[in-house]
């Protein structure tokens, strides 16, 4: 069995040093290590890790070492931002969400994991996003947040965590 490709939005590699999503994120990265789950990132990613602090730049890093996948951003991720945008489904200023999405949709990635609860892990906007992935041929996206997709330090068949 393939190991599912999960695509990681920047909060998820943030989370792993924030007291309130570290247990999940740190699972989340122990999947990858382990070859239970395969990492995908993006050059979206990549800039917006450039600004972060040492710490979650040394985590990209180490993920890309380890064999992540990395997905560039192409002219058809831009044709499919933009049909996003045409339907409002987010604000102009949060752009670099609906690329993430985008990108992820393109990739066809198994799950887009993110800690973004106000935009990205929301039933309307996954819907939103969904229907317009739909109407231009695409999957709809799974998106969930890492607890919902990190299987570290479970036993088969639990699903209590």
């Amino acid at each position: 069995m393939r190991a599912l490709r999960i695509y990681l939005d920047t909060s998820v590699l943030g989370g792993c040093f924030d007291p309130e999503f570290e247990i999940w994120s740190n699972g989340l990265m122990a999947d990858f290590r382990a070859g239970l789950l395969r990492a995908v990132l993006s050059d979206v990613t990549a800039a917006e890790v450039a600004r972060a602090p040492e710490t979650v730049r040394g985590l990209h890093a180490d993920l890309l070492a380890s064999g992540a996948e990395l997905v560039p951003t192409t002219d058809e991720c831009l044709s499919l931002l933009a049909a996003y945008e045409a339907r409002r489904i987010l604000a102009p200023m949060l752009r670099n969400d609906m690329l993430h999405i985008a990108l992820a949709t393109v990739a066809d990635v198994d799950v887009l994991v993110s800690w973004n609860f106000r935009h990205i892990v929301r039933l309307d906007n996954i819907r939103l996003f969904s229907a317009v992935n739909i109407e231009l041929g695409y999957k709809p996206l799974a998106i969930y947040s890492p607890q919902e997709v990190s299987i570290h330090g479970r036993e088969p068949g639990d699903s209590s965590r």
